[in-house]
């Protein structure tokens, strides 16, 4: 259906040519589903964008030809082109809130397709598009064809996208990371309904992700990219079962799990290499363990020491297999102690937090929404509490609302009790004092850190508003020490946020709720949507700071992986209300509750893979 030949995609940036895509080939097959995987930065999306020829203005093919039935689509007139765009080829966008057109209703935007690309025009493609929303499992879809993406869900706007993605019944479809951030139960019928809307269409799919759990139960074949660069392509069975590449091996043990409790992850040294050098030896080999001097002098085509089987390593030089890539630098081997619990640090009794629903001239308030209402737990020093559940559960809520962020916007009622102390009544110095023992950590640190201030005034601020009589000296000392022990060089304290990536800003994040050394940390979704290596190093400087300090965690988190590897006990929202809490041994292998089976019934599972150390060796 797509042939893809020696693809290169150039971007002119003030930094330099950026060559996102080196020469990338690939096929896909009708009904084939073909993923991309691999870490941010990597090329994925960017090989997607030149597909379709979505590039920024700055950008450009410079080589290659990308073919759908012997049409080479680089060379055609951006006229011609918009005959394929939609109809033989679409594309379901990352984001759909960004993707969506907000002044045009969701109807419009596929009836738009439709009247495009086919001969149905009018109200019989309106009833097509009515029929796309049904097919979709959008709700009343007589009614929600006329709403705006604003009067939607994130799972029912990105429902949306794929109706106007397959509206014009397309032989080709890009999927690019179509569940990110979505909840686990929202992620599988997505999930279900590509593989049904698929099979009815027979349409070939290029899923992009960097969910390898998700690839396992969607993919036929798959391709790992690296640095703009295809580095291992193999059968979905044989890759889960045998990864070849040392970056694909370090992937695997990065990821979090119930068999890991106890153990660090390996995590990948270093991060994706800028794109805008010329590389002279393999892009992977500064953290490579297996790196020698012949793959920093030349580079490595692409090897098969499996039919069907391709990996771009000097490991495979001979197509045969030599032994097994080494774990990364923090190997599963290395084994945790587990700190014992210690007393209590936080509970709530019966929490409840209410906002107004105002409505009038006068905005009366008429009723509440009841976000949390009745929560009650309890956390002790050097244990972490996951709290977990659907988007609109209340999580972020009860963590916003014990910090007393929400005073003015909510009505709270119940107790929160740090240490005993009621902080709903705290006010003024007091509320300041109670606020040294407990912090956040937010989902989203670009937007929570200052894009105006230095790395130093970011961590130095905290020390020097809740901690007065520490001095400028000594405050210094303490923030140069924390940004050691979040991984990151002194270098890093005059510099920007916007300097970081994703996972260096977050770990900042960390940095500054530890400057004050509180009792407690509320981490609201602190790994999400970020690389499985980069996750694994937070999670391990989480389990480190909790055994040396006795940190106690609520963890606030939609990723099922991260809970069964890091969490001691376990409370499940529905509807603001706390449904199931108990240790993670019970709620994870004998959960009471119908909807706790439900949440763990649509969480995807990756094939083990084969242990083969000892046959390689």
């Amino acid at each position: 259906m797509l042939g893809i030949n020696n693809l290169t995609t150039e971007i002119d940036t003030e930094s330099g040519l950026i060559r996102a895509v080196d020469a990338v080939s690939l096929t896909l097959a009708r009904g084939e589903t073909f993923a991309l995987v691999g870490e941010s930065g990597c090329g994925k999306s960017m090989t997607a964008l030149s597909i379709l020829r979505l590039l920024p203005e700055s950008g450009r093919v410079a080589a290659g030809e990308v073919s759908i039935d012997n049409t080479d689509l680089v060379q055609l007139p951006e006229s011609r082109m918009r005959d394929y765009r939609g109809r033989r080829i679409s594309i379901i966008f990352q984001e759909p809130a960004t993707s969506l057109n907000p002044v045009m209703t969701v109807g419009r935007q596929i009836t738009e397709v439709i009247e495009r690309h086919t001969e149905v025009k009018g109200e019989a493609a309106l009833a097509k598009a009515v029929d796309w929303l049904q097919r979709v499992g959008i709700p009343e879809p007589q009614r929600r064809v006329n709403d705006y993406p604003f009067q939607m869900s994130g799972g029912q706007k990105q429902r949306v996208m794929i109706a106007i993605a397959l509206a014009a019944e397309p032989d080709v479809v890009i999927a690019d990371e179509p569940t990110t951030a979505l909840d686990v139960t929202i992620q599988a019928q997505i999930l279900d309904l590509l593989k049904e809307l698929q099979q009815s269409q027979k349409m070939a799919m290029l899923l992009i992700t960097h969910d390898l759990a998700i690839v396992s139960q969607m993919a036929h074949r798959v391709a790992l990219m690296y640095a703009g660069q295809i580095v291992e392509v193999a059968e979905a069975a044989d890759f889960f079962a045998r990864p070849r590449h040392p970056y694909a091996v370090n992937l695997f043990d990065a990821l979090p799990d119930a068999n890991k409790r106890g153990q660090r992850l390996a995590s990948i040294a270093g991060s994706v290499p800028a794109l805008n050098q010329t590389f002279v030896g393999c892009r992977f080999a500064d953290r490579c363990l297996d790196a020698s001097d012949a793959c920093l002098q030349q580079a490595p085509v692409l090897y098969e020491p499996q039919p069907g089987h391709l990996v771009r390593c000097f490991l495979y030089e001979n197509n045969s297999i030599q032994r097994t890539p080494q774990l990364g630098q923090e190997g599963i081997s290395s084994q945790t102690s587990e700190r014992d619990a210690g007393p209590t640090v936080l509970e709530l009794r019966d929490y409840c937090v209410w906002f107004p629903i105002r409505k009038g001239l006068l905005q009366r308030t008429i009723d509440h929404v009841r976000a949390v209402d009745g929560v009650s737990f309890s956390i002790a020093a050097g244990r972490t509490l996951a709290l977990v559940g659907e988007s609109g559960s209340g999580k972020t809520t009860v963590g916003k609302a014990l910090l007393q962020l929400l005073r003015n916007q909510a009505h709270i009622t119940g107790s929160a009790l740090l240490r005993g102390q009621p902080l709903n009544t705290l006010e003024g110095e007091a509320l300041r004092t109670a606020r040294r023992s407990v912090q956040i950590v937010f989902q989203d640190p670009f937007a929570s850190l200052n894009p105006r201030m230095r790395v130093s005034e970011i961590l130095e601020e905290g020390v020097a508003s809740l901690h007065p009589e520490v001095s400028a000296t000594e405050r210094s000392q303490r923030v140069a020490s924390l940004l050691e022990k979040v991984g990151l060089p002194v270098a890093a304290l005059q510099r920007y946020p916007h300097e970081f990536s994703g996972g260096q800003r977050q770990r900042l994040a960390i940095a500054r709720a530890l400057a004050v050394e509180p009792e407690l940390i509320v981490a609201d979704e602190p790994t999400s949507a970020l690389d499985v290596s980069v996750q694994a190093q937070i999670l391990n400087l989480f389990k480190q700071l909790q055994q040396e300090l006795g940190v106690a965690y609520l963890f606030i988190t939609h990723n099922f992986g991260v809970v069964e590897y890091l969490a001691h006990d376990i409370a499940v929202m529905k509807n603001g209300k706390l449904v199931e809490f108990g240790t993670a041994e019970q709620v994870l292998n004998r959960p009471q509750h119908t909807y706790t089976q439900t949440l763990l019934n649509a969480v995807p599972r990756l094939a083990r893979r084969v242990a083969e150390t000892s046959v390689l060796a």
